[in-house]
């Protein structure tokens, strides 16, 4: 940032145009103004026709992972490494993939660049087409994780865990399914994921409508055609604009009738940038390339320093990163260093819009006001070109939302929008109770409910493992450290977690349970080092990042970041104290 840009940045005006932007989105219902996708809402699963009548299952397995995505995928094929036999993935979907089995929307593609992204990229060998793959492909190669290490033998689809109980007689896990199946396993996974429970917003008059109506993760291919094609003749409403919206407006754009995109609050939209993978150089990598460039970004999102920026996005050029560069140069205070490299790159993204977007109200209205990582960026090279197709408008309910559905479409400001087909990308159930977010009752020594252990915070030892739950393995957002790429961070937890398992079966009859003192050590290093986000936070306008205006007084995660966290992690591997988590039986 030159001189003269510094000077043009009026902090003290940014922030209250900040602080009125928020206010005008604050809800007193907070995260109550959404509900569960419902049965008669389309909950049901659109990629399997027909009746899955088989009989209950009733035997025995060395492990059982509860979610068929990436985390559940890399945790069993690490455990088939270990020489685990009998693996049995359940989930509720008709497949492998979990998000990706259930988000087929036109435009899906992943966000983070598909070489780092896709797990197992070297082991399984299949070169992504594209620098962002789309959705289609990531699915099958969740698929071909699968066949590479033999998952699909024990898995049981189209099923979801009910309950998970310790016998301690057993030394077992004994595991009940809502399809009447009981499964005794030596070692469970829980990987559910945190984008598995679509939701709706509370819009009254919903059940009025007498158009259309699907969900995104839904997506209604008899309605509207596999092109699309059967909208042509459609007045189409897009309600919500995030992630999801930033993808699908510009399919939906080219063929509606008209399109109508309903704004409560806009997206930081900044360059994407995708291409084709050039086949020559995907030859050229040497063996380990994959986790060396996941390092290597990694570290420039955690603001580290790096020799060279392998991926170059603009992952890599958030407020965040630029903020650590400048504060490490030592010029001024480094909240302070933060707060103004956040202006300096929201006024490009804000910039950008102009610089695409013809009609200026229709920019203006785009133009996200919060700081960047108040939400979660989004990139796209023909999200903003869309606004300016004549059968595309924008409407900009300024922070309020949609005032209700009628019969015939919907208002808007006291004003009636009539349209056809609605498309709620409304985005995930998240934030929920890491305990309970799985939807299983867990009980571990002497009937203890999990969720009752947990009641006061999250104990953990590292994040994946409790006292008192022997054998039980959590992936996800649980006393670690996050990255953009979700998947790295999974990966990286289930081959710590299948190394853990390696040992136990080498040493032979022994639990893979923490002690008091290991875990109190955790929990104590949690809350000494967590990261107090609430204040920046509660000057966001409202989110899932700020639990829709309500920010948690308490960080469950790793203050030092995802970097350290993964050093925590290969240290206690070479050289900690591994008894600490092994007990006799």
């Amino acid at each position: 940032m030159t001189v003269q840009q510094e000077q043009a940045i009026d902090l003290e005006a940014l922030r209250a145009r900040y602080r009125a932007e928020r206010d005008r989105r604050l809800r007193p219902d907070g995260n109550d103004q959404y509900a569960p996708l419902a049965a008669d809402r389309g909950a049901g699963d659109p990629w399997v026709r027909g009746d899955d009548d088989r009989a209950p299952v009733s035997d025995a397995v060395d492990a059982l992972v509860v979610g068929g995505g990436f985390g559940g995928l890399v945790a069993a094929a690490r455990f088939r490494d270990a020489g685990l036999e009998r693996i049995r993935v359940v989930d509720a979907a008709g497949d492998l993939g979990g998000t990706w089995y259930w988000n087929r929307y036109p435009g899906v593609a992943c966000d983070v660049e598909s070489y780092i992204y896709l797990p197992l990229l070297e082991e399984v060998g299949v070169m992504p087409t594209r620098k962002y793959a789309p959705g289609e492909e990531i699915r099958r190669h969740a698929q071909a994780i699968g066949r590479r290490f033999d998952l699909y033998r024990d898995a049981l689809f189209r099923t979801e865990v009910t309950s998970l109980a310790w016998d301690d007689e057993a030394a077992r896990w004994t595991v009940r399914t809502n399809r009447g199946d009981v499964v005794s396993a030596r070692y469970v996974v829980i990987s559910s994921g945190p984008f598995n429970r679509p939701k709706l917003p509370g819009i009254p008059g919903i059940d009025d409508f007498r158009g259309h109506t699907f969900h995104t993760s839904r997506w209604d291919y008899d309605h509207t055609g596999t092109d699309l094609e059967r909208l042509a003749d459609r007045r189409v409403a897009v309600i919500g604009t995030g992630a999801t919206a930033i993808q699908v407006v510009p399919h939906l754009a080219r063929t509606a009738e008209q399109l109508l995109v309903v704004q409560r609050t806009p997206s930081s939209v900044d360059e994407r940038g995708d291409r084709e993978t050039d086949a020559d150089w995907w030859e050229s990598l040497e063996p380990g390339w994959q986790r060396t460039r996941r390092e290597n970004f990694l570290a420039l999102v955690d603001g580290r320093a790096a020799a060279d920026d392998l991926v170059d996005d603009r992952w890599t050029d958030t407020a965040p990163v630029r903020g650590r560069r400048r504060a490490g140069e030592g010029r001024e205070d480094p909240a302070l260093a933060v707060e103004l490299a956040d202006a300096e790159k929201m006024t490009e993204i804000r910039a950008r819009v102009d610089e695409i977007v013809a009609d200026p109200g229709t920019a203006d209205a785009l133009k996200p006001w919060y700081r960047q990582m108040c939400k979660r960026p989004t990139f796209s090279d023909a999200y903003l070109q869309a606004f300016n197709r004549p059968n595309v408008t924008l409407l900009d309910t300024r922070g309020a939302g949609v005032e209700r559905l009628t019969a015939d479409g919907l208002v808007v400001d006291g004003v009636e929008h009539p349209v056809d087909t609605i498309v709620l990308a409304t985005g995930f159930e998240l934030g929920a109770d890491p305990a309970t977010r799985a939807g299983v009752d867990i009980r571990g020594r002497g009937g203890l409910p999990l969720a009752e252990y947990w009641a006061d915070g999250l104990r953990t030892f590292h994040g994946w493992v409790s006292r008192g739950f022997p054998n039980l393995f959590h992936l996800g957002s649980t006393q670690n450290a996050a990255s953009p790429n979700f998947a790295h961070v999974l990966e990286v937890q289930a081959e710590h977690v299948a190394g853990v398992v390696a040992e136990a079966q080498r040493r032979g009859d022994v639990l893979v349970e923490p002690t008091a003192a290991a875990e109190d050590r955790w929990v104590a290093t949690i809350r000494e080092r967590a990261v107090d986000m609430q204040d920046f936070q509660a000057q966001c306008t409202p989110g899932y990042y700020n639990f829709e205006g309500r920010p948690r007084r308490r960080s469950e995660q790793f203050g030092g970041g995802p970097v350290e966290f993964h050093e925590v992690l290969a240290d206690w591997r070479a050289h900690g104290d591994h008894d600490e988590v092994f007990t006799s039986r």
